[in-house]
């Protein structure tokens, strides 16, 4: 079979892949680290080869041809399981890395803090985290991610697993400071007397709590605004105001009393998180161990959620083999 096997030049098919998936001879040649003209050239030599056109050339812009919107995907696949072929043969030689994709809020409010149980079960696992929004491309644009850590309402993509890990049950919290007798806040009708903290990729989240403790009369939207829910905790424990937060993420401060619960009103929330990884890399070692040992975590920590209101059988344990 091998010696049957006829294909085009390897240059020729990364530029028409980056050409076709990025619609743009230019911005192939960015990514490629080559000239346009070069991109054309390679692009004319693969029609040749192919004996069939690629792409309408237009004054600033291209169309894919039908052939080209055939031959993309199986072009992409291979390119990408060739580029994590040999990622793997080359770090084969030194201890395994895992790079992780995640999300800021999820990353200081859970992922950091339990690293340790991660790297004390795979001492032999190189852990190196990155931070990314929760935009799917955004995650896997890094080509050393391994695997990706999201909140949001996941768009379905051919080629990427969804593992389900929680749902968001937000609360108030503040320091105790702001709350009665020492501090202005007894019931929410008294949240008007603080400053709400607003996370600004999270609008509409105090208008959502405010009505579901049936207070109508405070500005949902006023208060300073923070670009993540971190930076907004770090200001409600400096005593700045009152923040909505993730209950799971903020557990260990509740639990020193250097945030409280002002009110017994919470809300759950629209976002909830997953692990996402590759299908085709989902039998690697590194991965299934990473992926078994949050399952696991997962798992128990909503046992022990639901243990508070009434007893429940132990899950059964994944297998990281």
């Amino acid at each position: 079979m091998s010696a049957n096997r006829k294909l085009p030049p390897l240059t020729s098919l990364r530029a028409f892949e980056a050409a076709a998936r990025l619609t743009g001879f230019n911005a192939a040649a960015d990514e490629l680290n080559v000239t346009p003209s070069a991109i054309s050239h390679q692009i004319k030599s693969l029609e040749q080869w192919l004996g069939a056109a690629l792409f309408v050339r237009k004054t600033r812009q291209i169309e894919l041809t039908r052939t080209a919107r055939d031959l993309l995907p199986s072009v992409t696949a291979a390119l990408d399981q060739l580029a994590d072929s040999c990622r793997r043969a080359s770090a084969s030689k030194e201890n395994p890395t895992l790079t992780i994709s995640v999300a800021h809020t999820f990353a200081n409010g859970w992922l950091v803090p339990h690293l340790p149980s991660f790297q004390m079960a795979f001492p032999e696992i190189e852990v190196r985290l990155t931070l990314a929004s929760s935009q799917l491309e955004q995650h896997f644009a890094i080509p050393e991610v391994d695997v990706a850590i999201a909140h949001g309402m996941q768009q379905a993509r051919d080629g990427v697993v969804a593992d389900w890990l929680m749902s968001e049950d937000l609360i108030p919290v503040c320091c105790p400071s702001l709350v009665a007798p020492e501090g202005p806040l007894a019931t929410p009708a008294d949240i008007g007397k603080v400053t709400l903290l607003q996370v600004v990729p999270r609008m509409g989240q105090w208008r959502t709590w405010l009505e579901a403790a049936g207070v109508h009369d405070v500005p949902a939207e006023r208060g300073p605004r923070f670009q993540s829910t971190p930076i907004a905790l770090e200001a409600a424990l400096a005593g700045a105001g009152i923040a909505i937060a993730n209950r799971r993420f903020v557990a260990p401060h509740l639990e020193s009393g250097r945030l409280v619960l002002p009110f017994d009103v919470d809300m759950p929330g629209a976002s909830e998180y997953f692990l996402l990884y590759p299908l085709a890399r989902r039998d690697d070692h590194v991965i299934r161990a990473f992926r078994s040992w949050l399952l696991n975590l997962m798992i128990e920590e909503a046992n022990e959620d639901e243990a508070h209101a009434h007893p429940v059988a132990p899950s059964a344990p994944l297998s990281a083999t």
